[in-house]
């Protein structure tokens, strides 16, 4: 649908496409999933109007209707798989982290959640057949945790066979931006959305879209019960955001999660993540990271719609993540 321009629909000229770029909708997908009235205040036209214009959009982008199973199964065939490279780990999540899907990933402090999203920003500039998506990353930092040092180190570590080029050229591949607020966070989204639309195109398009972490600045700002229901629309939006970006590039969403203990557990693991039922019900994959013995982490699909309960050990070494 990318072949299709803004300008083909009808009511869209020049100048109401430029504006609709300016404001994040570049392609005919992103209008189709729009709501009036965002699109009335982006392109500066009236509600009725963009509500025609929201309805030719669907229709050229095949948006909006029923499809047959068979049609999803086809539409499931363009979704990729990016590798950690980890035999166990990829076994667990049914051989990689999969585009057009938010994968959450929630543990304690030190349970290797910043290590994997590292390690994946690496990956995901791998060619194909090497595990990757051969495309770039965009991060989304709400903790000052993102480490250019770290990315060099786990470079070191890749198959010899993989060649990406020396750390300043990786690292052109990576596009980070610091979140101050929950606010600026979402805001970050519609830049992300401009950023990857001008490299759709490139040699290496973003295929990986990662927030670190999700939930800190919502909690941050939003503490005690009154506050829960606006964080928590402000969290659903949020993450919509995220995924019809995943759907419009095909890319890998990794989030990470803070967690709380839940007190009334008396008998097994009391922790539990932050963002209830919203950010349970909206990611895709969710996993549970926490450490073990001998300096080993675990890592434990909690919830998948296709694939099993399961658990998989794996090492944080200086070079990335390893197999015990």
């Amino acid at each position: 649908m990318s072949e299709i321009d803004l300008e083909d629909l009808p009511g869209v000229g020049a100048t109401t496409a430029d504006k609709l770029r300016e404001a994040g909708y570049g392609t005919v997908e992103s209008v189709a999933t729009a709501t009036a009235a965002d699109l009335a205040e982006a392109a500066e036209i009236g509600e009725a109007t963009a509500k025609k214009v929201i309805l030719a959009a669907r229709k050229m982008a095949d948006i909006g209707g029923f499809k047959t199973g068979r049609d999803i199964l086809d539409k499931r065939k363009e979704i990729k798989k990016l590798r950690t490279l980890v035999p166990e780990f990829d076994e667990l999540i049914g051989g990689g982290f999969e585009t057009q899907a938010i994968t959450e990933v929630y543990g304690e402090f030190g349970s290797g959640k910043s290590q994997l999203v590292h390690q994946m920003a690496v990956n995901a500039q791998l060619p194909e057949e090497l595990g990757g998506l051969h495309g770039g990353v965009i991060y989304v930092d709400t903790e000052n945790t993102f480490r250019p040092e770290r990315i060099e180190q786990m470079l070191g570590g890749l198959p010899e066979e993989a060649d990406l080029g020396d750390i300043e050229e990786v690292l052109e591949r990576i596009h980070v931006a610091r979140a101050h607020s929950s606010d600026h966070q979402m805001l970050l989204l519609d830049t992300a959305r401009e950023l990857a639309n001008d490299l759709r195109n490139s040699d290496y398009p973003v295929r990986l879209f990662v927030i670190d972490s999700l939930t800190s600045l919502f909690r941050s700002e939003y503490a005690g019960r009154g506050t829960l229901a606006p964080r928590q629309q402000k969290l659903n939006r949020h993450m919509h955001d995220l995924l019809k970006l995943l759907d419009d590039h095909n890319a890998v969403g990794l989030v990470t999660n803070q967690v709380m203990s839940n007190p009334g557990v008396l008998f097994g693991d009391p922790t539990k993540p932050i963002g209830g039922n919203i950010v349970g019900h909206t990611a895709t994959f969710r996993i549970y990271l926490r450490k073990s013995k001998g300096g080993k982490r675990v890592a434990r699909l909690v919830d998948s719609p296709n694939l099993p309960e399961g658990e998989a050990a794996f090492m944080v070494e200086q070079a990335g993540l390893r197999s015990c």
